[in-house]
Parts: C-alpha cells; structure tokens; sequence
C-alpha cells in the first residue's frame, strides 16, 4: 500500500486517558506510525503531556461542556491549514470536528450506541450526533458485529455495506506479571482475595453495584478486597467522592498509567466489568484474561460476543447474583484455573496487526470511491 497522509482526531488517547476509545486510537496511531504512514493524532489534553511529536494535544478546560467550543475550533483551524488522503474521526466527539470544519468525505469509528441503549442525559444529543455523523460518514467502522446490527436498527436510513466491523486488539504488554502484582500487594498493603474493576468511572458502568456485591461478599469473605482504578467523569465527579468517603476499605486508585495497568490486573483475583449499556466490545475484560486475572462481566450481548465462554456472565442491575458468583468462583480455584487457561489460548485472535491489516485494506477502499 502507498504511504498516505493521514489525520486521526479523537477527544481522548491513551495513556493520556485510560477509556477504551482512547487506547484503541492510540494502538491505530502506532500502527500506521510503524507501516511508514504520516500520521497526525489530534486530541484533547485531560492529565499528562505525552511528548510524541505527532500527536497534538489541545489543552482543555476540564469542566462539563467547556472543552466543546475550544476543542472543536482549534481541530477546525488544523485542518483547514493542511491537507490529508484519509480523515479519520475516533467517536462522535471525534468526527464533528472533521463534518464541521467542511470536509466531506471522512471515515469515523463509533464504538457503542449507548445513548440509544440508556438514558443518559434528558437532552438527546448524543444521539443526535451519532445519527448525525452515520449518515453522513463515507464509511463507519465499529469494534463488534453487535454494534454493527444496532446501526441498522436505531438508524434504519443508513447503508449496511458502508460499516464495516474491526475487532480490536491487545498489546503485547499485557501479560502475567507476579513479581510486579506482589509488590503492589505489599505496597497497598492487602491481604486476601482482590477483586478489581480498571476503566472509565461513569454511570452506565455499573461500579455501584460491583460495590454492593463485594459488601455482601465479604459477608462470606471476611479478607476480600475491591480495587477500582479510574478517574470519574464529569457526571460522576460528585458522587465518586462520596463512595470515597463512605467506603473506606475499598481502594480507589484514582487515574492508572498505562504502564501501571497489566500489574494492577495482574493482582487481581478476579476482574469485574458490570455495564448495563453502551460497551461496543470489552476490552479490560480482554487484557486482564491475557494478564492471568479470569473475569466475570455483565451478560450484555456484547460481552457475550467478544468473550464466547471465557468469562462468567451475570444480568445486570443484579449485584446480589454478583456476589454469588464472585463468592463462587473465589472459593473454587480449580474453575478459576480452568476458566482462565481456556481463555489464554481464546484471546491470541485479538491482535492489533490484524485490526490494522484490515483497516488499510478500508483506506484503500475509501480511496478507490
């Protein structure tokens, strides 16, 4: 394939932020970084400077909708002073800059349908924006097949044939590491069983009822542990700090670099994701089986698609079913074991060559028309 000029936009990037979102732009970033690609990253800049050249970082006001009119006019000023073959918005956030700034042919990734899921806001503008965009992209791509028949469902004017489905994939660098998981032990101080929980702090995560069943857990596990590590977003700034206040012996670890997250998982006795919504794949539940923590998820159909039957599902909005399973599968290490040995072998399809294979192969599509 001929090197192409490309321009990647996305309110967040990893390890700057710790979202999903964030870390499947930054892996696309490196990849066409390394395929010889003049790529440029356009993001907003929420915790640390990330001193890589190509990535542009626009320093923001962290408050709930400041950063919209600053983030969107300094994109827009970018892109009207320089030229590219392939504009490429990551989420809704990511791609208005592009629509607004003129352009009329862009690719734009959309990872979940949550505001069509669940009622996030009263004002639905997300939703709005989602449609918006998906009508008006050249082509979408989405991380599962799930959210790829959404489309179609919520959006029923759109073209089937223009989304197209890339898995995403886990680094190398998520792997077992116990040397590094016991000394974080002993630098937190725990003893017993640990459970942990590491992404976005956000409604629709269901962190509040992973709370509930460890309570009524340790009823049973008088030494086990919950670690959630996070920063929480505007929404949830509030009462974050009232879980902080009142629950004193679970550890919340605020914002987790990068480097620090396979450790944290691999502490882990178990890994708890408990979404009720808006999950376009589950990559946490992902990097932390292939760090040797099994995981136990919400029964979302997403979940279900990425995993198969390599994770224990329990219904959401249910943390006393929660609970069972966590006590379950705690006292039972031979399921332990044999969940996660099952999934080891299951989690080498999910590669960033591939993703990124694939997602070249749509440029020169989007080229070609």
């Amino acid at each position: 394939m001929k090197k192409l000029k490309i321009c990647l936009v996305s309110l967040t990037v990893a390890p700057d932020s710790l979202d999903g979102e964030a870390k499947v732009i930054r892996a696309v970033f490196e990849y066409l970084k390394k395929r010889g690609h003049d790529v440029k990253l356009i993001t907003g800049k929420w915790n640390i400077e990330l001193n890589e050249p190509n990535i542009i970082q626009v320093k923001l006001i962290n408050r709930k909708y400041f950063w919209v009119p600053y983030f969107i006019l300094k994109v827009i000023k970018f892109l009207l002073t320089h030229k590219f073959d392939i504009l490429h918005g990551n989420g809704p956030k990511g791609t208005l800059p592009i629509i607004l700034s003129g352009q009329k042919r862009f690719i734009s990734t959309i990872h979940d349908l949550g505001p069509f899921e669940a009622k996030f806001s009263k004002i639905p503008l997300e939703k709005l924006l989602i449609r918006f965009i998906a009508l008006r992209a050249k082509f979408l791509t989405t991380v599962s097949n799930f959210v790829r028949k959404e489309f179609t469902y919520f959006i029923p004017k759109i073209k089937i044939n223009k989304i197209f489905n890339l898995y995403n994939g886990i680094d190398a660098k998520f792997k077992p590491y116990p040397e590094k998981a016991k000394a974080l032990k002993e630098k937190l101080d725990i003893n017993g069983p640990i459970l942990i929980y590491i992404g976005r702090i956000t409604s629709y995560k269901g962190i509040d009822d992973i709370i509930t069943a460890y309570k009524i857990a340790k009823k049973e596990i008088s030494n086990l542990n919950l670690v959630i590590g996070g920063k929480p977003d505007f929404s949830m700034q509030k009462r974050y700090l009232e879980w902080k206040e009142k629950y004193k012996d679970v550890y919340f670890l605020g914002f987790v670099s990068e480097d620090d997250i396979p450790y944290y998982y691999s502490m882990g006795d178990i890994f708890i994701t408990y979404s009720y919504a808006s999950e376009g794949f589950g990559l946490t539940p992902i990097e932390a089986i292939a760090c040797g923590t099994p995981v136990i998820c919400s029964s979302i159909s997403v979940f279900k698609e990425i995993l198969q039957d390599n994770a224990l599902f329990v219904p959401p909005k249910n943390p006393s079913l929660l609970a069972k399973e966590i006590i379950g599968l705690i006292k039972d290490e031979k399921k332990r074991s044999i969940l996660l040995l099952r999934a080891q072998e299951f989690i080498k399809k999910y590669s960033w060559n591939a993703v990124g294979i694939k997602l070249e192969q749509l440029y020169e599509k989007f080229l070609e028309q």
